[in-house]
């Protein structure tokens, strides 16, 4: 393993040579590189991070999905789905974000990463469930953290937070059953604080 890592920027430069016209976008942002990747690019983008000279990224460590329909308040016009990951070569003692998004907001697919690293098998199952991103090629894609029979994708942002059933034990039927969601929605208020010199020297 190299003992200091390198500059961002000249991890920056590596990258950009291995991949050339195929990085969207490619920045150091807080002191850490950043790649975009389109989604057509994606596989052979990550088979290249991995097995480059310079890049060898042997690790992949991380893996999630995000909605940015709620982003910067709504005035996000970009895709509305994406994953993000981030590998780290032990080799070379160094990190990259890689983030790509899905070409269809209805039906959000990206290709299974699993024969690159077997790792991503269950980080790609919970993307799958709690944001239905279906990931194609991946052998075994079902739910992970939500029950089988559950309805939606919970982190979708336009996801009720109440959900849509509720489950509870049936002591006649001696069974687990569900049943349509029986709590009122909450209205959250937001705490005003009155005193003009809150917190202030007085």
């Amino acid at each position: 393993m190299a003992d200091i890592a390198i500059a961002p920027e000249t991890l920056r430069d590596t990258i950009a040579a291995a991949l050339g016209d195929k990085a969207l976008n490619l920045e150091v942002a807080l002191n850490e590189v950043v790649l975009t990747v389109s989604p057509a690019d994606y596989h052979g983008v990550m088979q290249t991070l991995r097995d480059a000279p310079g890049c060898q990224f042997e690790q992949m460590i991380d893996l999630c999905g995000l909605d940015y329909s709620a982003y910067g308040d709504g005035r996000w016009e970009g895709p509305r789905y994406a994953v993000v990951l981030q590998l780290l070569s032990v080799s070379l003692n160094q990190r990259v974000r890689v983030r790509v998004f899905c070409a269809d907001d209805e039906l959000p697919v990206l290709p299974t990463i699993t024969d690159l690293w077997s790792g991503a098998n269950w980080y790609e199952r919970e993307a799958f469930d709690l944001y239905g991103i279906v990931f194609d090629g991946h052998d075994d894609l079902r739910r992970i953290l939500t029950d089988y029979g559950f309805i939606g994708h919970p982190f979708r942002k336009d996801f009720p937070l109440s959900g849509h059933v509720e489950m509870r034990y049936d002591a006649e039927r001696q069974r687990v059953i569900y049943e349509p969601v029986s709590i009122e929605p909450r209205e959250v208020t937001p705490r005003v604080i009155r005193e003009d010199n809150y917190g202030g020297l007085h």
